[in-house]
């Protein structure tokens, strides 16, 4: 039978066996809890300057280029 629909002798709604459940080995003193949410750091200025200059940098090219094509 498929694995991904439970057989008539282990119904679905049966809650599992709790020695069985294996809980997050992150704290094992707080009981495993879920781990927190851990967030992407924000860029720091020097990344972020360097964007705005690239952006500032292709736009003067742009407009330039505009310019000596008309």
């Amino acid at each position: 039978m498929n694995d991904r629909h439970p057989t008539p002798d282990t119904p679905a709604d049966t809650p599992p066996d709790p020695d069985s459940v294996r809980v997050s080995d992150s704290d094992p003193v707080s009981g495993g809890g879920p781990d927190p949410q851990r967030y992407e750091p924000p860029p720091s200025v020097g990344k972020l300057l360097g964007w705005i200059l690239l952006f500032v940098v292709a736009a003067v090219v742009v407009v330039l280029g505009g310019v000596y094509l008309t």
